[in-house]
């Protein structure tokens, strides 16, 4: 193994990925993996789910999947009761899952707020804590998965803003608590990806080509782009970097004129 292979290796490795079925975290177990990572996918949707988790599996490894509502506590606990009985370690977490329900601000719907705090910021707590026991002997990496909409503000969308901006700070400070027990903690906020739920944007064509304009590359992310930044976070390469938001994000968030 060269010198590069084993600084991003994931050899030996356990990793738990949310939202695993279809998108950016399909595309998440896949390149953990592919890195050589033993991978437990978590999603609702049952079918593509079990799709997911055969492809990944063709890259050798020993992947295994959980069907789980993250807006139910119940089923979160479950299944980390379910991992704990056949993990004696967890080395990655990646919460990558979450909701967008958009809306006017005026007459936001209740549920819709509620649905999106438990899936995009509860379940990741729970999560993290859960999965944390897990790593506490050998250390680990959490990577929470937030957005632009962490550090700007977008219309129609408060919940979605609200939640992903309390997941970046959740971030840091579990990134404090946990340092002790050599568990790091960090954000990945990606910009416009093409997936299911920016699926919208992507078929207009004027909101298509306003999305690309705002960035500095000058097009939109794919899931693949996501892909480097993860192994690095939960690889020996980053080892020393903890409580950190990267944006993969075209450069949106830098771009003024």
């Amino acid at each position: 193994m060269s010198y590069l292979d084993s600084l991003f290796s994931m050899k030996d490795k356990v990793a738990v990925v949310t939202g695993a079925a279809r998108g950016n975290g399909k595309s998440i177990s896949i390149a953990l993996a592919r890195a050589g990572a033993s991978v437990i996918l978590i999603d609702v949707l049952q079918k593509e789910l079990k799709s997911t988790t055969e492809e990944v599996n063709s890259f050798g490894c020993n992947a295994v999947f959980y069907i789980c509502d993250l807006s139910d506590d119940k089923q979160i606990k479950h299944t980390l009761e379910s991992i704990a009985e056949n993990y004696d370690r967890v080395d990655v977490l990646v919460n990558n899952a979450g909701v967008t329900y958009g809306h006017h601000a005026i007459d936001y719907p209740e549920e819709f707020w509620n649905k999106t705090y438990q899936v995009n910021l509860r379940a990741p707590y729970i999560l993290s804590i859960g999965i944390s026991k897990l790593m506490k002997k050998f250390g680990g990496s959490i990577i929470n998965i937030t957005s632009l909409g962490a550090e700007l503000s977008f219309p129609d969308n408060i919940a979605y803003v609200a939640f992903k901006g309390g997941l970046k700070q959740f971030t840091k400070a579990l990134a404090h608590d946990l340092s002790e027990f050599n568990i790091r903690a960090n954000n990945v906020g990606p910009g416009y990806i093409k997936t299911n739920m920016t699926e919208g944007s992507w078929n207009d064509p004027e909101l298509n080509q306003s999305r690309k304009d705002r960035t500095l590359l000058g097009r939109w992310g794919m899931s693949s782009d996501l892909e480097g930044v993860i192994i690095f976070l939960a690889s020996n390469a980053s080892s020393y970097i903890t409580a950190q938001d990267i944006y993969v994000d075209g450069g949106w968030t830098a771009k003024g004129l």
